[in-house]
This record gives structure tokens, sequence and C-alpha cells, in this order.
């Protein structure tokens, strides 16, 4: 909790108690179902709690705001972000069926109310939403055709309504199509860890 401390200092009593419960609660699962790797794991406040934080950076979520957590395994981004804005909702949708249960089961154990999550794809949502969040689940510029579609054209927030995925790595060619008018906020300018010093959020707008 110091590390979340460090970076976020306004956590209230409720979101110190949520966070501090989701290792064990990850610990659990992860040795009935593997969901993530032993190294990983071991590194989960870094690795996937702090990541998932890092939208939190470079935007901060209006009450009332809508997101759609695509291909988030068990939960990342989505879980630690309902936590820290409790007044959004977040739906969280993947293809494998034992990883939303997992999402579940976590957001049941957190009391999180704001948290719907469903064994789907993508192409089968419908509904549309502020933003659509994810972490590297495919090669950006298919990632932004598939969802497209689910970006409403109503804002409520500081930026546009659209697209905020978490990338690590060389992606120049992934978004060249997109530098007029995709943002990329380097995560390694908020965040001492060595983990982020190649980690980046892209935010791209859909009008």
């Amino acid at each position: 909790m110091n590390l979340l401390l460090k970076y976020f200092p306004d956590l209230n009593s409720l979101q110190i108690s949520q966070f501090e419960k989701l290792g064990p609660l990850y610990q659990d699962w992860n040795e009935k179902i593997n969901l993530i790797s032993r190294k990983d794991i071991d590194e989960l406040y870094v690795r996937h709690i702090l990541h998932s934080l890092s939208i939190a950076k470079f935007i901060r979520f209006r009450p009332g705001t809508t997101l759609l957590d695509v291909g988030t395994g068990g939960g990342f981004p989505g879980i630690p972000l309902a936590i820290l804005f409790p007044d959004c909702h977040f739906t969280m949708i993947d293809s494998i069926g034992k990883k939303i249960l997992v999402v579940q089961d976590v957001a049941e154990q957190l009391k999180l109310t704001n948290v719907s999550a469903l064994k789907s794809r993508v192409q089968e949502i419908k509904t549309r939403y502020e933003f659509v969040i994810s972490r590297a689940v495919t090669a950006f510029p298919e990632f932004v055709s598939m969802v497209r579609k689910n970006v409403s054209p109503l804002s409520k927030n500081a930026l546009p309504n659209g697209i905020i995925y978490l990338k690590g790595g060389d992606f120049e060619s992934e978004i060249k199509a997109f530098r007029a008018t995709a943002e990329i906020f380097d995560l390694s300018s908020s965040f001492e860890e060595p983990y982020f010093e190649t980690k980046k959020v892209i935010y791209l707008p859909v009008r």
C-alpha cells in the first residue's frame, strides 16, 4: 500500500482496504486457474494494479462516466480503476469465461457496485460508452476498428470521448496512421519504477 499511496495519496480508508484485499484475492485465484504468471503475481501491485491506475495520471474521470474494459483478463485495468473511481461504471468483457468468473468474484468480494463483467467478444457489444479502455490486447489499428462503434458521441469529461490504451515497447508503426489525433503519455514521467520505462498511455479521441 505504501507504493499506491506514494502516487495516489488521496485514497480514502475504504479504497485502501479494497486495494489491500486485491493481493490475497488474486493470489488465491491464481492458485486455482493460473491467471497471472508466477513472476507477475509476485509483482502484482506494480505490474497490474499500479499499471492500471496509471490511466488516472492521464485523465480523472468525472462522476457518471461509463467505460468499457475490453479483454479485461482477470480485471485489469478495470478493477483498480473501479476502486479509484467509485462514481463511474465499468463494463468489463473477456471471451474467456473463467477469467470473467474471477472478475465477478473480486468485484463481489470488494463490494464494487460499479462493475459489470460479461463473457463476450467486443464485436458482440452494441452499447456505447464514453471511453473504451484496454491493456494491449491486439495491434492498435485492429483494436480501433473493433471498438470505434462503442464510443458515445456525448462527452462530459475534460477530454473528448475515445480510446485509452495501455501499451509497452515499440509501437511506432502501429500508431502511424493516428499520429495526427492520438496523444501519447509516457508513464516514466509519472512513475519511478523501472517497469514503467517503456510503458505508455495512448489516447485516441473518437468523434
